[in-house]
């Protein structure tokens, strides 16, 4: 589990990264699937999976994706950013078991309505297995409804 920083927009520089490593249980997968509804037997049903091209179950890409977030907003900005949006490209399966590295830069900083532009990868192992751009406006130290 990732501590909490809160970092203001500006703190932040381009180049900056965070990184998460999060081991992929079967336990994940099943709460993200009771959470979100999502019960498609290719995450749930060992049987089923292994008559797809995946042979085994895998997790649900926006499982892979939400870590993401987490780094967001625990840690890269962190506490008080807000999402405004996130593309989401998903290059290959995550299985259970699989340990995901997600990999959070900054990009771009735009200081016309404090935004940032991060890019976000998540790889098990050499394997990118998703990537995308996520846009996020970021406290300033001026917020004072943001103190935690």
């Amino acid at each position: 589990m990732l501590e909490l920083r809160r970092l203001c927009f500006e703190d932040l520089e381009v180049g900056m990264t965070e990184t998460l490593v999060k081991h992929v249980s079967s336990s994940d997968v099943v709460g993200f699937a009771e959470v979100s509804g999502d019960r498609n037997p290719i995450h749930l049903s060992e049987h089923f999976a292994a008559k797809t091209p995946f042979r085994t179950r895998i997790a649900h890409g926006l499982y892979t994706a939400s870590l993401i977030s987490a780094v967001l907003g625990t840690r890269l900005p962190g506490p008080g950013a807000i999402y405004l949006s996130q593309t989401l490209n998903f290059k290959a399966p995550v299985k259970i078991g699989d340990d995901v590295t997600v990999t959070v830069t900054v990009v771009d900083l735009l200081e016309r309505g404090n935004r940032a532009r991060l890019q976000c990868t998540c790889a098990v192992g050499d394997i990118v297995v998703l990537e995308g751009e996520a846009l996020v406006k970021v406290p300033s130290r001026d917020d004072d409804a943001l103190r935690i």
